[in-house]
């Protein structure tokens, strides 16, 4: 009769690096000097790991937490395509009790992890303002698709550098972007011209907002709209994060810096 560590030992036979997620201390010791690179991926480096990845949020999704060490490793030249990683990761609680194996890809850098990671606002703030634009991409309003435009981050400045279009729902309200009712607002109103303006702490700045900076210098790829051209531009003028929601092909992109930094089809996240 077969040992279970032999049925199961090709999980981690010839991979190339060891993933600890969010590990103790004891566990991390334990894995410190196995025979392959050995990286932890955790909100913080709480065990003074040699190398170590940021996961920007603690996803509740194994898949996602896996998808954004792997991209993250790679934004810091730490693995690269065609690599095997074993992937140590906790389930149900406390260590790390589960281990994945992952064949890196190239697709697999996709921009989201510098979106959450390197924004200025916070990365929760992102997330759920990224999934609201997700969530619009794939069922659009009342069955119709639509356009949307949302500038998280450096609030101040972003008021500072647009105008009203119309009076704004939110103005003397203190509501934050993440609330299912508020998430449902901002569905209703994004058929209507403008930007939503979101601060660095998910509050709802402003709705219908004209954006005023020029094009010049913006880079972004050719076919792209008024509306893709304004977030960009924004972004290089101020310290704010632009997510976009094309109505014409339903992708969402980011902008940073005046450059896009990511590009996905909701059908696909």
């Amino acid at each position: 009769m077969a040992a279970l560590s032999e049925l199961l030992g090709d999980i981690v036979t010839d991979v190339d690096g060891l993933f600890l997620f969010t590990p103790s201390h004891s566990h991390y010791e334990r894995f410190a000097e196995a025979d392959v690179p050995t990286i932890v991926i955790a909100p913080e480096n709480t065990v003074d790991a040699e190398t170590f990845v940021e996961l920007p949020l603690q996803f509740q999704n194994v898949k996602d937490r896996i998808r954004f060490g792997v991209e993250g490793a790679m934004e810091q030249s730490l693995v690269e395509a065609g690599d095997t990683i074993a992937c140590n990761v906790g389930i149900f609680g406390g260590d790390p009790d589960s281990v994945v194996r992952v064949r890196v890809k190239e697709n697999m850098r996709s921009g989201i992890y510098d979106l959450f990671a390197n924004s200025r606002a916070d990365p929760g703030v992102i997330r759920d303002v990224f999934e609201v634009a997700i969530e619009l991409g794939k069922k659009g309003q009342k069955g119709e698709p639509v356009g949307a435009l949302f500038i998280v981050g450096d609030a101040g400045k972003v008021m500072n550098k647009s105008r009203p279009l119309s009076y704004n729902p939110f103005e003397k309200s203190h509501v934050y972007v993440g609330d299912p009712i508020v998430n449902v607002m901002l569905k209703e109103f994004s058929r209507l011209d403008g930007a939503f303006v979101i601060s660095d702490s998910g509050k709802i700045v402003s709705a219908y907002r004209y954006l005023e900076p020029s094009a010049e210098g913006v880079d972004i790829p050719k076919g792209l709209g008024a509306r893709h051209m304004a977030g960009g531009a924004i972004t290089r003028d101020t310290n704010a994060t632009a997510i976009v929601l094309s109505e014409s092909d339903g992708l969402v992109r980011a902008f940073k810096g005046g450059k896009m930094i990511l590009e996905i089809d909701p059908e696909d996240y």
